[in-house]
């Protein structure tokens, strides 16, 4: 009696039971779905083997975390929600309460192996522990993930670079055969979703992602959809602590120019300048990777600056030597005049005195000629005593003068070494090389930084 109401009742209500009889737990005992039945968890849900699993895949850019230049490391935080057909697995709605979606613990069913070919770290976060299925027999299942992936960074243009990062899925042993993988959502989609669920993008500005398929061309190929996340630097901190602090130290070399040469201020401004643009370029060396296949643009301001300041440090080492030599050509001339005074002074006491000896001869013979000798021999005496002084006396006027002939000679030969070595030559050299130098440095810096900004703009 109890058995024919309870076939009435269902007659009545078309087969569905009432809610307060309907649970999840109907709908898995009419699937006869537990952890024990291996008929959902231990092989590929197809009634023939011949047909494969077609696996939609649809992935969202939740947060770029960060982007290691240095070890070619992109680390972003993905939601991936992967849809499949279990063929085993299907109810009718009405029968259960108009119940369409069960959710189940992931491991009670079978699920693709699908993987990231970028991926170098597993993820350390837990999956997700459920999945859900559908009266139609789909099966969902999300999963969000934290992926330490390799990239290829093309860093020619930093810090003004766009990078492009691939996350590639495929399935770790199943070849088409088996699965076929197939976007659920195009390019516009993937990026406009991304974007709404984006939280942060560290120092990076997503602008958008590329959905690529590339499809097996046979059987024992494998399918593989690419996403291409394309993004690009916030260069201003960049621009800010580096590439304004190199050119403010140029402004300083260049500035440099306006310090004396005399002392040695302005060497030790220039050594300390170049030391600041080292340093920079040590932290430089700690961000760039270590190998590149082009020299980046960054590296090329820091090293032709370097070089720059190198140049201009030499040029004030020359003009310093040139000053010098002036000055010690200065002293060598008062050294030379004072000792050629004291050899006139010497030179001139001597000739008096040699003057004064033959006077004094001279007034003694004279005096000799006005005294009365009786004696024959003293007018001998006296006569060749007066002959002799007066022969040495005109051989020193002869000497004398041969000798105002050599010094004549001398003046001519020496006059064109006098006019280079006069006081102050060296410095005017020096002063024409400091203006022809800045001037060259200034035209080639300027050049130089025109043709690195416009490499930056253009690439």
């Amino acid at each position: 009696m109890m058995l024919t109401g309870f076939f009435f009742l269902l007659f009545l209500t078309d087969g569905v039971l009432p809610e307060n009889n309907c649970s999840y737990q109907d709908v898995l005992n009419h699937l006869q779905l537990t952890k024990t039945n291996e008929l959902y968890s231990m092989t590929r849900p197809v009634k023939n083997y011949k047909r494969p699993t077609r696996v939609s895949l649809e992935v969202l850019l939740y947060a770029i975390l960060d982007v290691v230049e240095k070890d070619q490391k992109f680390i972003p935080y993905v939601w991936t929600v992967m849809r499949w057909n279990n063929e085993y697995i299907s109810w009718d709605p009405n029968q259960f309460c108009g119940i369409d979606n069960v959710s189940l613990p992931a491991e009670v069913l079978w699920i693709p192996d699908i993987t990231i070919e970028e991926m170098t770290e597993k993820d350390k976060a837990p999956p997700s522990p459920y999945l859900t299925i559908n009266d139609k027999g789909d099966v969902e299942v999300q999963n969000d993930q934290v992926l330490v992936s390799t990239c290829r960074m093309h860093i020619y243009k930093f810090p003004f670079d766009i990078q492009n990062c691939n996350l590639s899925f495929k399935s770790i042993i199943h070849t088409a055969k088996d699965i076929r993988l197939q976007p659920s959502d195009n390019s516009t989609e993937a990026t406009l979703w991304s974007r709404d669920v984006m939280r942060t993008q560290y120092e990076w500005l997503f602008l958008n992602m590329t959905v690529t398929t590339n499809n097996a061309s046979d059987l024992i190929s494998q399918d593989i959809i690419i996403y291409t996340i394309t993004m690009k630097r916030r260069s201003l901190l960049y621009i800010v602590n580096f590439l304004v602090p190199v050119l403010f130290f140029l402004c300083l070399d260049l500035a440099s120019f306006l310090i004396s040469d005399s002392g040695g201020e302005k060497l030790s401004f220039k050594v300390t300048v170049l030391l600041a643009v080292t340093v920079l370029q040590l932290i430089l060396n700690d961000i760039l990777p270590a190998s590149s296949n082009r020299i980046p643009l960054i590296a090329v301001y820091c090293i032709g600056i370097f070089a720059m300041m190198l140049l201009s440090l030499l040029e004030t080492i020359l003009v310093m030597h040139l000053m010098e030599k002036d000055s010690q050509a200065s002293q060598d001339n008062k050294a030379d005049n004072g000792r050629n005074k004291d050899c006139n002074k010497r030179g001139k006491a001597n000739f008096h005195n040699s003057h004064q000896e033959g006077n004094e001869w001279t007034q003694c013979g004279c005096i000799y000629d006005v005294c009365e000798t009786p004696s024959e021999l003293l007018p001998v005496t006296k006569e060749g005593n007066s002959r002799k002084v007066i022969e040495e006396y005109h051989a020193l006027e002869k000497l004398s003068d041969e000798l105002r002939e050599m010094q004549k000679t001398l003046s001519l030969l020496l006059s064109n070494t006098k006019e280079v070595a006069k006081p102050g030559y060296w410095t005017r050299v020096a002063k024409k090389v400091n203006k022809v130098f800045f001037i060259f440095y200034l035209t080639v810096v300027s050049l130089f930084l025109i043709i690195i900004f416009l490499k930056w703009n253009t690439g």
